[in-house]
């Protein structure tokens, strides 16, 4: 209990911090032909890019597998072990392989290394041993060796396993930009996402559309446009005139504005009455972009249109709210 207690948990934290930070600044030093002909090869990859490892690499293996994919290079992460008993049918000779082994030398991945050969499939390497089998191996090997590892016992892999973490990082996002992959095409790897929403929802995907649109024409009376408005459970409408293009809108506030003035709800039109400088989104206008709108100007609706002015539907921030853009 007495040890326990003198130990300082900050001291420690801020040792093992300082002590990955070296070793990633040590690794950018590495960073040259080797690191380009990876590049190449993952790059003029007909098939996938297979990632393994084993143990604490094999968990490294499996995040750099999904930021390859989800970054425009199409990778997948098999289980060394496995592979021998059976997954060694999910690779190909179109396919390249990223192998990471501290060592160099585990021995479910040296298993695999005759098989690769004779099937002619690339191999592209993590080691912290240059010398090592898997490194000789390789048509490319990576140094992601460190001198001692985080843990005091230098045992634990930790200093290891975060350069071989930020290696694969480095690879993924040279790769990501020799592809020319942009901001869409991350959303379409991440559609579920809140991300994915933002970059790919559009306007017409949530707004209110057809006979569920608030709509008065300009001579109607306030009191029938107030039932279009409760009906229709927006907190508004449009005014349209014969050709349902926007002449102006009735809020919520216009309303507070009209019972002020104590005017006759029963003859008095919606043209002296509406909004004629409403806020406006098209269809194909992205729904974060609405969402922006309607935050910038403290509003909580905003009328869809089409080119002509036609009106084509109403966007509420509940709408977006529901699509998850918030």
């Amino acid at each position: 209990m007495s040890d326990a207690a003198s130990i300082s948990f900050a001291t420690s934290a801020k040792r093992t911090i300082r002590m990955e930070s070296e070793a990633v600044a040590a690794l950018e030093q590495r960073i040259g032909t080797d690191f380009e002909r990876a590049c190449e090869l993952l790059l003029q990859t007909r098939g996938r890019v297979i990632v393994t490892g084993m143990g604490k690499s094999g968990h490294i293996a499996r995040k750099i597998a999904a930021t390859l994919a989800s970054t425009g290079t199409p990778a997948f992460f098999v289980h060394p072990g496995e592979a021998s008993h059976g997954d060694m049918g999910m690779i190909t000779a179109d396919d390249a392989v990223i192998a990471l082994s501290n060592s160099g030398s585990v021995a479910e991945i040296v298993t695999l290394l005759p098989l690769l050969k004779r099937m002619g499939t690339r191999l592209v390497s993590m080691t912290g041993n240059p010398d090592s089998v898997l490194a000789r191996s390789s048509d490319v090997h990576l140094d992601t060796g460190v001198e001692t590892e985080a843990c005091p016992l230098d045992l634990a892999p930790t200093s290891s396993t975060t350069t071989a973490l930020v290696m694969g990082d480095a690879l993924a996002i040279a790769l990501l930009e020799a592809r020319g992959f942009t901001a869409d095409d991350f959303a379409f790897s991440h559609p579920g996402g809140t991300l994915g929403k933002k970059l790919l929802l559009k306007v017409a995907d949530v707004m209110r559309s057809g006979d569920t649109i608030p709509q008065v024409a300009p001579d109607t009376p306030l009191s029938e446009a107030l039932l279009e408005i409760s009906n229709k459970g927006l907190g508004m409408t449009t005014i349209t005139d014969a050709d349902s293009r926007l002449v102006g809108v009735f809020t919520d506030g216009d309303l507070r504005r009209t019972l002020k003035a104590r005017v006759d709800i029963n003859a008095t039109p919606m043209a002296e009455l509406m909004s004629a400088s409403a806020k406006t989104v098209t269809p194909d206008m992205l729904a974060a972009e609405a969402m922006r709108i309607m935050e910038e100007n403290e509003i909580s609706s905003l009328v869809v249109v089409e080119e002509d002015r036609r009106v084509a539907g109403v966007i509420h921030l509940m709408h977006l709210l529901h699509a998850g853009l918030a």
